[in-house]
Order: C-alpha cells, then sequence, then structure tokens
C-alpha cells in the first residue's frame, strides 16, 4: 500500500511571518499590511461560468498571503517566494494586453484593471498608488484549484486598501459585497486582457465574496450570489482533493478553443449564452429537444461548425454544458431547504450527480486527462460516494465525497493506482470551506 502525501493548509500566523520575513529580506523594510486570499474548489458546475450556469464553488482554507507598504512613486515592485530572484519592477502606465508575460502578469493586470475598469456604478477606475509586494502561498500551483485567482485577489484588496489609505474620502469597496463584486470583475479584467486566460470569473467571485463554513452558489449571468450549506462534516463525510500533480495551465489553447466553440454556439442560437436556450428550471425533456434541434440543424446545413471543431466536437460541448446545468440545478435542489438533507439518500445523490459531472467532462467535453481518469475510477472503486475532475482539466485535481473514517483508505487507493499506472505521486488535501480574500494584519 502507497502512503498518501497529505498537504494540509499551513497556520496563518506561519504564512503571515512568512510573507513579512519575505518583505523585510528583499526592499529592506517592514511591510504595512498583510493580505491574503484563497484557492477554491468547485463541487460542481464545470466549464458553465463562461456559458451563463450556475456554479457552486467553496473556498479552501490553503492561501496567498501579500504583504505590502505603499511608495512614494507610481512603481510596482514584486517578490515571490516561489519564484526566488530579486524582484520583478514594471510602471503602471507600461502594463496593456499582451506586453507583460508569466507568473507577474496576474500581479500586475490588477492595478492595471482597477485603475481603468469603472467598477460599476458609473464609478470612476480607483487610482493607483506605487506598492511594493511580496508573496507567499499554500495553493498547489498548477493544481486547477485557482492559485491565479488567489493571487489576483489578494493583490486586489491590498491595492483596494492602499487607495483607500491614500484618499480617505474613497470608501474600502472590500467592506462591502458589492464592492467586492466590483474587485472581482477587475480581476476577471486582468486575468482576460493581461494574463491572457479567458476565464469565466467563477474563481475570482468565491475568492473575494466567499463565506465561512459554506459553499457559494454563483449565477453566472448577473453574478448573483448565495451561501448554501452543504454541511459533509455533520454527515460525517469529508471532500477529498486529489492533486494529480498533472500540470494544469489554461493558456495553451485547448480552454479557449472550448470557450469559442460555445460561443459560436450560442451566436448560432441567437442567444447570449448556451444557458440562455434553457427555460429558468430546465428539464431532461427540454435537454433532449435542444438536442434534436441542434442535430437537425447541423444535418440540413443550417449549422455551420466552426474551424478547429467537427460537428461531434460541438454537439459534445452543448450537451455537457446543458446537462451540468441540470446537475447544478439538482444538487442545489438537494441542499436548498432550511433543513439539511437527512438519510444516505441524499448524499448518495451528490455523489451521482458528482460522478455524471466527471462522465460528462470526460466524454463530452474532452477536457479530462488519464491522471484525473485514473484518480477518479481508483476513488470509486474503492468506496467514495462520487469522484469527478475539477476545474479547467486537463491535469489539475479532483474531487472525491467519502465517508470521513474511509479518507485515508480512499487516499490510498488512489496512490496506489497512480504508481501501478506509472505515474507520479499525487497529493492529497481536504476541502472545508473557508472565507473571502480579506487583510490579516
Amino acid at each position: 500500500m502507497t502512503e498518501p502525501v497529505w498537504k494540509p493548509a499551513p497556520n496563518a500566523r506561519e504564512q503571515i511571518d512568512a510573507a513579512r520575513s519575505l518583505f523585510r529580506e528583499t526592499y529592506g523594510s517592514e511591510p504595512w499590511a498583510v493580505f491574503s486570499a484563497p484557492g477554491r474548489v468547485n463541487l460542481i458546475g464545470e466549464h458553465v461560468d463562461y456559458n451563463g450556469g450556475t456554479v457552486v464553488p467553496l473556498a479552501l482554507p490553503h492561501r496567498t498571503y501579500v504583504a505590502v507598504a505603499p511608495r512614494e512613486d507610481r512603481r510596482v515592485r514584486v517578490a515571490s517566494a516561489e519564484e526566488p530572484g530579486d524582484p520583478v519592477i514594471t510602471n503602471p502606465d507600461d502594463v496593456a494586453p499582451g506586453r507583460v508575460h508569466g507568473w507577474t502578469s496576474y500581479v500586475f493586470g490588477v492595478p492595471w484593471a482597477m485603475a481603468h475598469e469603472s467598477l460599476g456604478s458609473g464609478a470612476n477606475g480607483v487610482e493607483i498608488p506605487g506598492a511594493d509586494l511580496a508573496i507567499c502561498s499554500s495553493v498547489p500551483l498548477g493544481a486547477g484549484l485557482s492559485s491565479s485567482a488567489a493571487l489576483e485577489c489578494s493583490v486586489a484588496v491590498a491595492f483596494d486598501a492602499l487607495a483607500s489609505r491614500e484618499d480617505a474620502d474613497r470608501p474600502l469597496l472590500a467592506s462591502s459585497d458589492e464592492g467586492r463584486a466590483r474587485l472581482a470583475t477587475a480581476c476577471i479584467l486582468a486575468e482576460n486582457e493581461i494574463a491572457g486566460a479567458s476565464t469565466g470569473g467563477m474563481d475570482q467571485s468565491i475568492s473575494l465574496r466567499a463565506q465561512e463554513g459554506s459553499v457559494l452558489t454563483i449565477d453566472c449571468r448577473d453574478f448573483s450570489s448565495r451561501p448554501l450549506q452543504i454541511d459533509v462534516a455533520s454527515a460525517g463525510l469529508s471532500l477529498l482533493v486529489i492533486d494529480t500533480r498533472a500540470p494544469h495551465r489554461l493558456v495553451d489553447g485547448q480552454y479557449a478553443k472550448r470557450r469559442e466553440g460555445c460561443d459560436s454556439a450560442a451566436r448560432a442560437l441567437d442567444v447570449p449564452t448556451l444557458r440562455d436556450a434553457l427555460d429558468e428550471a430546465p428539464t431532461e425533456d427540454d435537454v433532449q429537444r435542444l438536442l434534436r434541434e441542434w442535430d437537425a440543424a447541423v444535418e440540413s446545413g443550417a449549422q455551420d461548425i466552426p474551424a478547429g471543431h467537427t460537428e461531434a466536437s460541438m454537439r459534445g460541448l452543448v450537451r455537457h454544458v446543458w446537462t451540468e446545468v441540470l446537475r447544478t440545478q439538482k444538487c442545489v435542489g438537494l441542499f436548498s431547504d432550511a433543513e439539511p438533507p437527512a438519510g444516505d439518500p441524499a448524499w448518495a445523490s451528490l455523489g451521482e450527480i458528482l460522478n455524471g459531472s466527471h462522465d460528462s467532462l470526460r466524454d463530452d467535453y474532452r477536457v479530462s486527462s488519464p491522471e484525473l481518469d485514473t484518480a477518479v475510477d481508483a476513488a470509486r472503486a474503492a468506496g467514495a460516494l462520487g469522484a469527478r475532475m475539477t476545474g479547467g482539466g486537463f491535469g489539475g485535481s479532483a474531487i472525491a465525497l467519502v465517508r470521513r473514517e474511509h479518507m485515508e483508505a480512499v487516499a490510498s487507493a488512489v496512490a496506489d493506482a497512480f504508481a501501478d499506472a506509472g505515474f507520479g505521486p499525487p497529493e492529497f488535501l481536504e476541502a472545508l470551506p473557508s472565507g473571502a480574500a480579506r487583510r490579516d494584519v
């Protein structure tokens, strides 16, 4: 039996001290404050955020910490424990789409977006001061657990506070959910335009708006949200996260290709997003009807297939999105009552929903990988109620709903399966719904 490798979240005080220590070592002075933001795992609703669907993510206890101090000039300097070396320096005027590359694009893109984005309600963009930053993170990199959004959102709340420090009359956006939604909009803009990753906004929304102890439902048509009590711990269950250690990348073209295909399908159906092709509370019959109409349009030649796609791949995209909307709706329905569902049937139903999601992501959307399939298959065989890949795919992480007393055994079974397949050892962590981006000290 292979001993599983666990990656628990470090103590918050240790991470704060590490960020402050890196700041002192890099800049020779004390930071003004330390901010942090969480990574996330998505329970259900995969690849529907940019299609206008509802997602059900939760914030992880694993966080990115940013120690920060203002500067007299407008330059921004950033150092990272994960990228040893001299700090990277830029002037905000030099930041623009296509001009910043690598991991620093997720940092420098945020103040750029805050300065250029109206942030809603007719407000002007934020006037950004210069700053020195030092970053330490416990969010696994490349694991599909949104280390990029954790970085963006920690930087966003830092610059929000710096801007309010410079202008006492400027309200702190992070002090309200509405303001946090505006910061999320800026972070999405930064990731789309500066980092070049066409993500849909779920990651930034949960990182900035999470509530301790709850998952969050986010309707990605308007980014309205509400907490949902899915208390796995009280049911004697755990949500096991399996980091396959297979690199997860969103800027290599495959993610963008699927998003472009979905956008093309929505245009062909004359709807803003694929979610808008469905009724407000769709049924399985509604989805089957839409699929028949899609097939008829393709067969008659009325539906063009965009370059880089086939009839089969386009059908797989729309089928996954529409069926994932149904699965998410069913999950929310299970846990929407004031009283949590009692007994195993509800949790077994959630397990079936997770299983259906993975099968669709593997077979229809085609974003799984051998490592993800091995993790899911091994977890199911070891007794998990359900398991699926989570995040963008092409590597990254999977989740498994397991009985708490079986968590170690399931992790060992997955580790054994990886060893048998010749893969490198995976890492494991437990997903515990945690709090949003914040000022720590």
